[in-house]
């Protein structure tokens, strides 16, 4: 298996700064916390679900306007990531230290006038979105939202110090406090919906709490002086203009493309609302599955960028390339037995929801196309990106995103979806598509060999 997984010609012993035990000791960890927040993110919407498919749709339809914040917190730890890991990688743990430190200023900066709108602006902006959806369906949309933006500098905060951690290849920590937080989440939905039978609320209220919990504990685990990247107060509590536009630079490409990506997704949501209950609470429900199944590629991106970074911030471009490729081939076989195993799990998983069987067809049907493109397709498309972007290759895959997802994946989804009336079938053959294409761009991309040149430090 190993000498599958290793590229020829191998690079020498002696650049290859992370051993297959290394690599392991990351991995496994970062899958473990994957699984369980997924796992968590289905017992969420399987616990909602005996409150009605209504609740069931609102939190769904409103989840993809709560993810628009998520993708610009994580672009925001994404940026301090690949420059901590490149100044890592180079041995400067002063800069590191600063990298870090405004990272989490960045982040709390951002959280905080996010939250904001979203608290003064939340009912308007659902309302110009799903305007023609049922009452029941909006009123769950507004409650969620209006609690879960209550988290927004926990969620931002967490990710900061997570992504930190990362960068150090300390994924064990970050497993741990997601365990926890996760725990905190799950037992707090089973009170709130079947003990307090509150509805979105119920589910809402313990996703803000958990994710205080996590940043707090972050914030004390990232001022341990001892680590070989900490944060000081003084530095995170004031701009260092020079280094928040380093990570702005990686920042900034990357919430430009999360955004724009979850527009794309509020939109087509917005179309999704036209197509019956059924179908809205089967998309709901079917996304979950789908995370499910594209765990093993998301997992792989934080592995991507720490060692992908520190290779570039030792000046070893040759060393980046040598791991691009074993990484994205350990990528490619975890995804596709991965995906083969959830297929055969997904029988015993449905039962667990309290649906219509109309609403259970349509989830076999598009979990099946996801997962069979997650396994082949995916590792191409997602972990190569975090790769390029950790070599500071970030206007391409900014450029290839908006081309892929914002532009195709739209207007198919439209062709397929409404004008030949095939409703999230349509949906899900977009989707898939669209990675198609980006995987194809990212490789030529790779093999072209434009990234090596990139700087970030």
């Amino acid at each position: 298996m190993e000498a599958l997984l290793t590229p020829k010609p191998e690079l020498p012993r002696k650049r290859q700064i992370f051993t297959n035990g290394a690599l392991r000791a990351m991995i496994v960890p970062l899958l473990i916390e994957q699984l369980l927040q997924l796992v968590v993110g289905i017992a969420d919407t399987m616990m909602v679900s005996y409150a009605g498919e209504a609740t069931v749709s609102g939190v769904s339809l409103d989840t993809m306007i709560y993810t628009i914040f998520i993708y610009l917190f994580t672009a925001a730890a994404t940026g301090c990531a690949v420059v901590v890991s490149q100044y890592i990688g180079r041995g400067d743990g002063e800069n590191a230290n600063l990298a870090a430190s405004q990272g989490f200023h960045i982040a709390g900066i951002l959280s905080i006038g996010c939250m904001a709108l979203t608290l003064l602006f939340g009912n308007a902006l659902l309302r110009a979105l799903y305007f023609g959806v049922e009452p029941e369906v909006m009123s769950a949309c507004r409650i969620y939202l209006r609690i879960v933006a209550l988290s927004f500098p926990a969620n931002a905060i967490y990710n900061a110090g997570a992504a930190l951690y990362r960068s150090m290849g300390k994924t064990r920590t970050t497993m741990v406090v997601s365990v926890a937080m996760n725990l905190i989440n799950v037992i707090g939905n089973a009170i709130g919906v079947f003990v307090l039978r509150a509805g979105a609320a119920g589910v809402a209220w313990p996703t803000t709490i958990s994710w205080y919990f996590a940043a707090v504990c972050m914030v004390a685990l990232c001022l341990n002086d001892k680590l070989q990247v900490y944060i000081r107060v003084s530095q995170a509590l004031r701009l260092h203009r020079e280094m928040a536009l380093r990570i702005l630079r990686i920042a900034v490409p990357n919430a430009t493309e999360g955004v724009l990506f979850q527009l794309a997704k509020v939109v087509l949501g917005s179309l999704i609302a036209t197509f019956g209950t059924s179908q809205i609470a089967a998309n709901g429900i079917g996304q979950t599955l789908w995370s499910l199944g594209a765990c093993m590629s998301s997992s792989m991106g934080p592995v991507f960028i720490t060692v992908i970074g520190q290779c570039m911030g030792a000046n070893d471009t040759q060393a980046a390339a040598w791991y691009m490729r074993k990484l994205t081939r350990l990528t490619l076989l975890l995804s596709a037995v991965w995906n083969a195993a959830l297929l055969l799990l997904v029988p015993l998983i449905l039962p667990l929801y309290s649906i219509t069987a109309e609403t259970r067809h349509y989830i076999w049907v598009i979990v099946i196309i996801h997962n069979v493109f997650a396994g082949l397709v995916q590792p191409f498309a997602m972990p190569l990106s975090s790769g390029l972007r950790a070599a500071g290759d970030v206007q391409f895959s900014m450029w290839s995103s908006i081309v892929c997802t914002v532009v195709f994946r739209t207007l198919l989804s439209f062709a397929l979806g409404l004008w030949l009336h095939m409703g999230i079938v349509g949906i899900a053959w977009a989707m898939v598509l669209d990675w198609c294409l980006k995987a194809v761009l990212d490789v030529i991309r790779f093999r072209g060999g434009q990234w090596m040149n990139k700087r970030v430090i």
